[in-house]
């Protein structure tokens, strides 16, 4: 066994010790909103629930370790001191790790993410439509823990409205945890899918990808591609070039067959075999080929 005292590691290393020891970790899906009214959307994994009367939910937006500046949420919370926490399931998780990406302030992760905004009924900021649960809550207080990157910062929330999906309650009217199907954080690019285990979400471009909004809209409104793969592929910085069309489709008598074809669905449906396998760029090489 090693022994290591904090101060002997690095901000980056012994987060990821704690991250990686302290885990499965629900998600926290915040959405919060400033006072110019621009809403953010966030998920943070230093979260979870601490009483019923009150009920209190707490989650932690922590000061970024590379440059020590603060996140949207943190700073939005301070000036419109409102959150809707939404509960994270398996087919909402591709989308919820695109909106992690750090876009500009102003810029809505709703959309970035290809969510639906649904307007609360006591606070200001939106819910997020797909989520099995929204949690609508006041921030009571919000401790900060220090002044350097890394440190967190404890977002204390009173939940004022629950809203529950009819369809993931049991039949003696409790939530049930097969049709929930929520996913929790762990080290690295690992999740835990509840009903399932292990899987892994690679993390964000470091650069900007380019959002679910900015997919051509034939690909948007797919009836063949889910919210999962809609996010996987806005995760993206730029997209393949003729070239490198070509060249991939040309190599495979089935995937010519079906760029001659034309048949959007089955177009589609070959690119969600190949997303289900991790390939991004070949998904996008199918999904952009033309006669």
């Amino acid at each position: 066994m090693i022994s290591i005292e904090p101060h002997e590691l690095s901000t980056g290393k012994l987060h990821g010790y704690l991250l990686g020891a302290v885990s499965p970790r629900p998600i926290c899906f915040a959405s919060t909103i400033d006072k110019e009214g621009n809403v953010n959307l966030s998920p943070f994994s230093f979260f979870n629930v601490f009483s019923a009367k009150p009920p209190i939910l707490v989650f932690s937006p922590a000061r970024r370790g590379r440059d020590n500046t603060t996140k949207h949420t943190y700073e939005n919370v301070l000036e419109v001191p409102e959150v809707v926490i939404n509960i994270v399931n398996f087919e909402m998780v591709q989308q919820m790790s695109l909106s992690s990406t750090e876009y500009a302030k102003g810029v809505n992760e709703f959309e970035k993410a290809g969510f639906t905004e649904l307007t609360s009924e006591m606070v200001k900021p939106p819910r997020v439509a797909e989520a099995p649960v929204q949690l609508e809550c006041k921030v009571n207080e919000v401790i900060a823990l220090g002044t350097e990157g890394g440190a967190g910062n404890l977002v204390i929330c009173e939940v004022v409205k629950i809203h529950i999906k009819e369809e993931i309650l049991g039949e003696d009217g409790t939530i049930d945890p097969f049709k929930i199907d929520t996913v929790s954080r762990l080290g690295g690019n690992w999740y835990s899918r509840a009903k399932e285990g292990l899987f892994e979400v690679p993390k964000p471009l470091t650069t900007l990808g380019m959002g679910v909004d900015t997919l051509p809209e034939e690909i948007r409104h797919s009836k063949v591609l889910t919210g999962n793969d809609l996010g996987m592929l806005g995760n993206i910085e730029n997209f393949p070039n003729s070239e490198e069309i070509n060249i991939f489709i040309n190599a495979s008598e089935e995937l010519k067959w079906l760029r001659d074809e034309g048949n959007s669905l089955e177009i589609h449906k070959k690119a969600q075999d190949f997303l289900c396998e991790g390939k991004i760029d070949e998904a996008w090489k199918v999904l952009l080929s033309k006669k």
